[in-house]
């Protein structure tokens, strides 16, 4: 039995060596998606099944299934041969989707961890590279309908073997990829990451020894998984029900459904997606994966409290995705897997057990990644670029609060990289960056707002391609909360305005010199009656210019006295009848 004290001391041990193999990414990447977006994570798994024992708290929610996923399939591999067995200091390059992945510009690298000549556990990483080949710059094609046309998939191979890179597998590689010169920078810092992990970990384990902290690597994950079955003990008993929709595919212009039924049974959680859409054209197949991961990370956003561990996802079960959109097979696209439909799914826990958990679960947030690509060439500085964006939209109102104006994805932590940093990279000029004023649905308490952004391409020429959601329907409210706004995306070439066909999705947009790219991300969806908002707060909100005082008695029925609405001439009060 290991006492409380030391068992605290080597879990946040374990979590300190996972944050700092996500700072040292983050340092030394080249890429700004990377460098300083933080779309990465890092990770300790089992040496024998793969299961998560420890992740940083810097990295993204999404890879907390799909890392762990990826690393039992690797193990599972080597046991059967199909995939060669590792000396000490070898790294494994993998980003095939159907081998535990996401979309294939998440990349990951795996590296066993030894102690005294033995396999104790494997350290492992993912970053997003801003190209990894296929039908459009950035790997975002929204039009897509094979993985090939994706770009390069990568099987498990061993990338560095005894520490040194092996030039013919990275020539493949570089090969087959924008950009290629660039990337030797992500390759180098995400393999020093694995490295940084084994140095802390080495003395961690020289500290304690190998067998306690063996001992608490297994209490914790029996711990992870009692607290997660506390929690589950505060869902009522009974079925509950969600929709959550998907645009299109981005090549049928249709809108996707993902079906939800959640049961609590005994102590576990069942989570069924019977009745969703079939495997879909275009892009927006989600891997099992990724799937799972999704689901972890919704219940992750419900109940914190419970420590990051395999143990955690033991009472969750995950049924009815065969032979839907949720379980893509080889070759369905997926590039919008990790980045919107994952969000979809993560939308349809928060709906269906929002009536369960009033004082845990949010209305929908924006739900979407805002993934815009921009790849072309750059004469002044007399090379080919891809430029990688994501976007930031509003949370979800609560019970307690409004929710969060131009936050982070449901799926991560990444955030977009600063507009001055894109224009010293690319060829671009932002004309703003600003909240997308309004966009938070009405509520006793509102959604927080989204992102409007607005950019020029000054030289060269250029391809746009959007994957992006919530172009059809705004993010869901809760509890009689209204639905928040919907994504925008206008290209404005030579003055005329382009509007998608698919609303959020489109590839290959030629842009010249002075042609503009405008996006509006969405607000997150209201939670509760919106007659029932404190006047006050109304008030407040269209000092601020967040709503016109038309909204203002439009949305919550709040009157305002004066024409101009200052601190002194507001008088709210609610209008007749309500």
């Amino acid at each position: 039995m290991i006492d409380p004290i030391t068992l605290s001391v080597i879990q946040a041990g374990l979590q300190q060596v996972c944050d700092e193999m996500d700072l040292s990414f983050s340092r030394a990447a080249f890429s700004p998606v990377i460098a300083e977006a933080n779309d990465r994570s890092d990770g300790i798994y089992a040496a024998e099944d793969g299961a998560l024992i420890a992740q940083g708290a810097g990295g993204l929610p999404v890879f907390v299934g799909t890392m762990q996923y990826s690393t039992r399939v690797l193990v599972e591999r080597i046991r059967d041969g199909l995939t060669p067995a590792p000396v000490e200091g070898d790294i494994y390059i993998v980003n095939d989707p159907y081998l535990g992945g996401t979309h294939l510009m998440d990349v990951r690298f795996a590296m066993p961890f030894y102690r005294n000549g033995e396999i104790f556990c494997w350290l492992s990483n993912t970053g997003h590279w801003p190209d990894t080949g296929g039908a459009v710059p950035g790997g975002f094609s929204a039009s897509a309908t094979s993985v090939e046309q994706e770009g390069l998939r990568l099987p498990p191979v061993r990338l560095f073997k005894q520490g040194v890179l092996d030039p013919e597998i990275y020539a493949i590689i570089c090969s087959n990829i924008r950009v290629a010169d660039q990337r030797i920078g992500d390759v180098q810092a995400q393999a020093a990451a694995l490295k940084v992990g084994a140095e802390r970990l080495s003395a961690l384990l020289d500290r304690y020894g190998d067998d306690v902290v063996a001992g608490a690597i297994a209490e914790l994950r029996a711990r992870a998984a009692q607290q997660m079955r506390a929690c589950i003990a505060l869902i009522p008993k009974g079925l509950h029900e969600a929709v959550a929709w998907i645009d299109s595919d981005g090549v049928v212009n249709e809108p996707l459904a993902i079906r939800l039924a959640v049961t609590r049974q005994g102590d576990g959680l069942r989570f069924d997606f019977t009745g969703s859409s079939a495997p879909c054209v275009g892009p927006m197949n989600s891997v099992l994966a990724t799937t799972l991961s999704s689901v972890y990370l919704a219940i992750r956003h419900l109940f914190p409290e419970v420590p990051i561990s395999a143990g955690a996802f033991e009472p969750l079960e995950v049924t009815g995705i065969a032979g839907t959109f949720l379980d893509a097979q080889y070759p369905r696209p997926v590039s919008g897997c990790a980045a919107e439909v994952s969000q979809r799914i993560a939308e349809a826990v928060f709906a269906a057990l929002a009536p369960a958990l009033p004082d845990r679960a949010t209305a929908a947030p924006a739900g979407t990644s805002g993934n815009f690509a921009l790849g072309g060439h750059d004469p002044e500085k007399g090379r080919d670029f891809v430029m990688y964006q994501l976007s930031g939209g509003g949370y979800g109102g609560s019970a307690g609060e409004d929710g969060l104006a131009n936050g982070c994805s449901t799926i991560g932590i990444s955030k977009a990289p600063p507009v001055e940093i894109m224009e010293q990279q690319f060829p671009v000029l932002y004309h703003h960056y600003a909240l997308h004023e309004g966009s938070g649905g009405a509520g006793a308490h509102r959604g927080g707002f989204g992102l409007d952004y607005k950019l020029e391409l000054r030289r060269g020429s250029a391809r746009a391609s959007f994957v992006m959601d919530h172009g059809r329907y705004g993010p869901q409210g809760a509890m009689g909360g209204a639905d928040g706004a919907m994504n925008r995306v206008e290209v404005i070439r030579n003055g005329a305005v382009h509007v998608p066909e698919h609303l959020s999705k489109e590839q290959d947009i030629p842009l010249a010199p002075g042609d503009v790219v405008h996006v509006r991300t969405p607000g997150g969806g209201g939670w509760g009656d919106p007659m029932r908002r404190d006047p006050a707060l109304v008030a407040q909100d269209v000092r601020l210019g967040r709503y016109t005082a038309a909204q203002a008695e439009a949305l919550f029925g709040v009157v305002l006295a004066g024409v101009e609405v200052d601190a002194e001439a507001t008088a709210p009060r609610r209008g007749a009848g309500v």
